[in-house]
């Protein structure tokens, strides 16, 4: 049984149901054919390739992790049911010495359950003629230029056989608009992935805050994240970690790792495992030493109330906008009430010179990618929270040296960021095993110091 057969229970039926989902959807946008390719393999350099993942898409509907694979819908003939069709590698012996298991198209048919499946070898001669007659092609339209030119020159050789009776596709449409749609909601094998990576992810950041001390180096804490991901189970980290110390905490994206971490300053650590395709996201600031000062401290209770106070505006029926404006009022009356702004917090809003301290927004969607598919909005409104979708909250204050700023908070940098499931009344928060109070950090790391 592959890992995630093991995790969600279902022998695939959740990818199955996707893809069944996906076909109502084209259904009702009149029909046609979906081809949906997976990622091709990256060379990392001359003879080596860089860790293979799926397409998040393809790895959707299909849960099939080998490259060199496509996934056709066919939906639109009146005269045959809905097909789900898969190309993939030929079983191959002797390269299953080499590069491991291949499925091949028979065993991938049964075990995955699609309709059907052929040699990625015979896709290009078949394709032609599945795309005949279609009212409509739906593919991502521009997201691979070697995709683009296959199909267009599948769609050239429907074209040429024009006089036979055949015709190509009179309708291109994006089938990512469906697919995010789709995706912005999680099922719930898909939640339970989720919380899944969630508790391996906050074992990590316990674990990073246990070794921290002055002297060791960033990348020493990265490895100790990377080796507790990896022991229980996630295949990859999310995202490259930001393990960042003092100053470096103020760069957003600061991923060099490669500093001595410096009594008396401040790590923050983003970083969250990968499992099977999910994504888990989290940031816990937290001092070298185990003891925050009074201005870090300060800083420190304000991001913390801001979350709060966004956490608390997540629920169905409000907006995704919601969060983020509850940050905003508690950290820019905190910024006035710490000298770092002047002025009104009316007027501190409106002029945007928070921006000067907190310049990103407080959330974004999470799921099989970290920064998830999904609109933000709908029209010209803030999209609803519904039930099952997953959102970050992560506030954040980062100081860097100015005349204009006490000299107390220079290079205090501070994020909190959780992962929280909207569910019927509010929000389940699924990273919270992580500590965040100060005391609680506090504790945690003078005990897993030896006192």
């Amino acid at each position: 049984m592959e890992r995630s057969q093991a995790l969600t229970g279902n022998s695939f039926e959740a990818h199955q149901q996707r893809r069944l989902a996906l076909i109502e959807r084209m259904i009702r946008g009149g029909g046609g054919i979906a081809v949906i390719p997976t990622s091709p393999e990256q060379a990392r350099n001359r003879d080596t390739h860089y860790p293979y993942r799926a397409d998040s898409y393809f790895q959707y509907l299909t849960g099939f992790t080998e490259p060199e694979a496509v996934l056709v819908i066919v939906v639109g003939r009146s005269d045959a049911p809905p097909q789900s069709i898969l190309f993939c590698r030929e079983k191959n012996l002797e390269r299953e010495i080499w590069d491991g298991f291949r499925h091949g198209p028979e065993g991938a048919c049964e075990v995955f359950g699609f309709d059907a499946a052929h040699a990625i070898g015979e896709l290009d001669s078949k394709l032609p003629e599945m795309l005949a007659d279609q009212p409509a092609l739906w593919f991502s339209i521009g997201q691979d230029a070697g995709w683009d030119r296959r199909i267009a020159s599948a769609l050239n050789t429907v074209r040429a056989e024009s006089r036979s009776g055949k015709r190509a596709p009179a309708t291109v449409r994006d089938v990512r608009a469906e697919l995010d749609a789709m995706r912005l909601v999680k099922d719930a094998a898909e939640l339970g992935i989720m919380r899944r990576a969630a508790a391996i992810s906050t074992t990590a950041h316990i674990r990073a805050m246990r070794f921290v001390a002055p002297g060791r180096f960033e990348y020493e804490v990265e490895a100790e994240l990377l080796h507790e991901f990896r022991r229980q189970g996630c295949e990859y980290p999310a995202y490259t970690s930001i393990v960042a110390g003092g100053a470096n905490a103020c760069v957003l994206h600061y991923v060099g790792n490669d500093q001595v971490l410096r009594d008396g300053d401040l790590l923050l650590i983003d970083a969250g495992g990968e499992l099977t395709g999910y994504a888990s996201d989290i940031t816990r600031s937290f001092p070298v030493n185990g003891r925050f000062s009074g201005p870090q401290a300060d800083v420190y209770d304000m991001v913390l109330d801001a979350q709060a106070a966004a956490i608390a505006a997540v629920r169905p029926g409000g907006t995704f906008a919601d969060p983020h404006e509850a940050a905003l009022k508690v950290l820019a009356q905190g910024m006035l009430d710490l000298k770092l702004l002047q002025g009104s917090l009316d007027g501190v809003i409106e002029s945007e010179s928070y921006k000067r301290f907190y310049m990103h927004r407080t959330s974004h969607w999470l799921g099989k990618d970290v920064h998830d598919v999904g609109e933000y909005k709908e029209g010209e409104h803030w999209a609803p929270l519904l039930p099952g979708m997953v959102l970050t909250i992560e506030p954040g204050c980062y100081i860097r040296p100015a005349d204009d700023v006490p000299k107390a908070f220079w290079n205090i940098g501070v994020r909190i960021e959780d992962d929280a499931v909207v569910t019927a009344a509010a929000c389940e928060i699924i990273t919270l095993a992580a500590p965040k109070k100060i005391a609680d950090i506090e504790a945690l790391m003078r005990d897993g110091r030896g006192g």
